[in-house]
């Protein structure tokens, strides 16, 4: 088991809900809005949304899990990978590009982590599930924000409009909390999470107009 001192390791709940609870209520504020108005049965959709939001859980789990635990190539290509693209006729040319992207997205991770000061701890396999099964049930409880309206109500287009309202609404708590657990200026990070919350539903918006 991987012991790398880079790995994204929980410094307990508030990182667990800083990581899992914004993208369940942002993925499901985007399927939901992207579909709502299809041509779908009100079982259908149901059905869709429980295995989007139980698979989506499922691989936020995996990854915070494989993140505790760590990763020995540091992002980097590692010799083994490297042999496998030769293997397949790929120009040295297209490898050494290949590596150097991987370089330059790891170093924009680790700046990440640097800049939303996470604290790294040392490996433990009961803290890695805790923080895997701790982050899987925020990332739940945040889709639930977003699709629980249309549970109850089944006009979806006066769904859409509550999910759509309550989502930007913690949203916004979200944000206030995050400040206050960071110390990061409240307008900055508001207006980070209003804006992204934005973007989500008007790419939902132009993606629904095409399908």
């Amino acid at each position: 088991m991987s012991t790398n001192s880079k790995a994204i390791r929980s410094s307990g709940w508030k990182t667990d809900l800083m990581i899992g609870f914004p993208d369940g209520v942002l993925l499901l504020l985007f399927t939901t809005q992207v579909l709502y108005s299809k041509s779908l049965t009100v079982q259908a959709f149901y059905v869709i949304h429980f295995l989007v939001l139980g698979i989506a859980t499922l691989l936020m789990m995996i990854a915070v899990f494989r993140a505790n635990r760590g990763d020995e190539d540091e992002g980097l290509m590692s010799p083994e990978e490297k042999e496998k693209l030769e293997k397949l006729d790929i120009s040295p040319s297209m490898i050494a590009h290949i590596a150097d992207e991987m370089e330059k997205d790891q170093q924009v991770w680790e700046k990440t982590l640097e800049t939303e000061e996470v604290n790294l701890q040392s490996y433990g396999t009961l803290h890695a599930v805790r923080s895997m099964i701790a982050t899987g049930v925020f990332f739940f409880l945040g889709g639930c924000v977003a699709f629980l309206p249309y549970l109850f109500q089944e006009d979806f287009p006066a769904a859409s409009r509550i999910s759509l309202s309550i989502s930007l609404v913690f949203l916004l708590l979200f944000a206030l909390l995050k400040a206050r657990i960071t110390g990061e200026g409240t307008v900055r990070i508001t207006m980070r999470y209003l804006l992204t919350g934005g973007a989500v539903v008007l790419v939902s918006y132009l993606l629904s107009s095409f399908i």
